[in-house]
């Protein structure tokens, strides 16, 4: 049976993370790690002049770490510091919001807890759920109560997703793998291999008081219209699979490289 280890940039109280975790617990032995608190927002940032602290507690019966720093330090300590023998995947989220494009996978806690498992040669997953628009916003036990049971289906749709890839093999072309779900997903819900539509989002800070900056989403920017883009899926009500290659390799004109390598063409 796999080892497999649950992260998030939700936190521990994230609504999505207890059903996660038993909907993957008949997979193997799920070890969770995840910040004490909400990391959104934060991509692949490690902790690196702070001491970070580890305190073993639960939610709902089940067992987990909480860590006082980022989704990548959990999945750092989950792999080489917590437990005897590495996980053989790691599982990111699920998250509450959606990280399709570009962008938003740039810059997603979750996603960069799956980067770290990346790094760290673990297969990685990252589970992400669209808001419904009478949750957004909400905090608590409202957000809780306008959630309804969409944790647990998205639970259960995320985890038959972590089983295939499981059950077929983690493909050897295939860094890690990003996955998005409509908010009212559920088994019957069309699934679609999807690209990675390039994105760029707006403003992010407003003026807040004594001068300072308040963090503020402003808009999301598609830069391409792709029939099998993971945006326009969303879009459609589908799941969005993302398998991921971490190859950032570019190419220049001839011209541009022979002068940028001073020589002559």
């Amino acid at each position: 049976m796999p080892i497999i280890l649950v992260t998030n940039d939700d936190g521990i109280d994230s609504p999505t993370l207890v059903p996660l975790v038993r909907a993957l617990q008949p997979l193997g032995e799920v070890r969770t790690v995840v910040p004490s608190s909400e990391r959104s927002w934060i991509g692949k940032a490690i902790t690196r002049f702070d001491t970070v602290y580890v305190e073993e507690t639960q939610r709902d019966g089940v067992p987990m770490f909480a860590v006082n720093g980022t989704p990548a330090d959990c999945v750092s300590l989950g792999v080489h510091g917590l437990a005897a023998g590495k996980p053989d995947f790691v599982v990111s989220g699920i998250n509450l919001g959606l990280n399709f494009g570009l962008a938003f996978i740039l810059s997603s806690g979750t996603v960069g807890g799956a980067f770290e498992g990346w790094i760290a040669g673990i297969p990685s997953i990252a589970l992400s759920m669209a808001i419904p628009n009478d949750a957004y916003g909400l905090t608590g036990a409202r957000r809780i109560s306008a959630l309804g049971d969409r944790p647990v289906s998205a639970a259960a749709v995320g985890a038959d997703i972590v089983a295939t890839i499981v059950k077929n093999g983690f493909p050897a072309a295939v860094d890690l793998f990003s996955v998005n779900m409509p908010a009212d997903v559920d088994p019957a819900t069309p699934r679609v291999v999807a690209r990675v539509t390039r994105s760029r989002y707006g403003r992010l800070f407003v003026p807040g008081p004594d001068g300072g900056y308040l963090h503020r989403f402003s808009s999301l920017e598609a830069l391409e219209s792709l029939e099998d883009g993971d945006m326009e899926i969303l879009q459609r009500g589908a799941v969005a699979i993302n398998p991921l290659r971490l190859d950032l390799s570019g190419s220049l004109p001839a011209t541009l490289q022979a002068a940028l390598e001073n020589r002559q063409t």
